[in-house]
């Protein structure tokens, strides 16, 4: 049976998708200019992640008929609109994060003796 959330959730709920989408929220960005905002993503990772998101139509390749050829990707309406809940995420993860590392930092000391 078809799920459309599963699908969705397969995409965007792996390691780079939701940081590409936040890099595009300002405009247009070559590949490079992710590398380097992103950090730790292959070139191959990178591209499939792109043609994925392509494919499902959250980001645009334009292509820039020049020499050497230059490529940006920006966010579609689609992407926009994903890419704000990414943010509305994120903003969420920043406020509670702290609480997160108090809470793992107590469950890996273990119990207390006399507990």
């Amino acid at each position: 049976m078809d799920c459309p959330s599963r699908d969705m959730l397969d995409l965007i709920g792996g390691k780079w998708a939701i940081l590409i989408l936040c890099c595009l929220q300002q405009g247009p960005v070559r590949t490079g200019a992710l590398m380097r905002q992103i950090g730790g993503i292959s070139q191959k990772m990178l591209t499939q992640t792109l043609r994925d998101l392509e494919r499902d139509g959250f980001v645009e390749r334009i292509s820039h008929p020049e020499v050497p050829p230059r490529v940006e990707y920006r966010l579609t309406d689609l992407g926009r609109s994903l890419s704000d809940l990414a943010r509305t995420m994120e903003q969420w993860v920043v406020a509670h994060y702290p609480a997160i590392l108090e809470q793992r930092r107590r469950s890996c000391a273990g119990p207390r003796p006399g507990a």
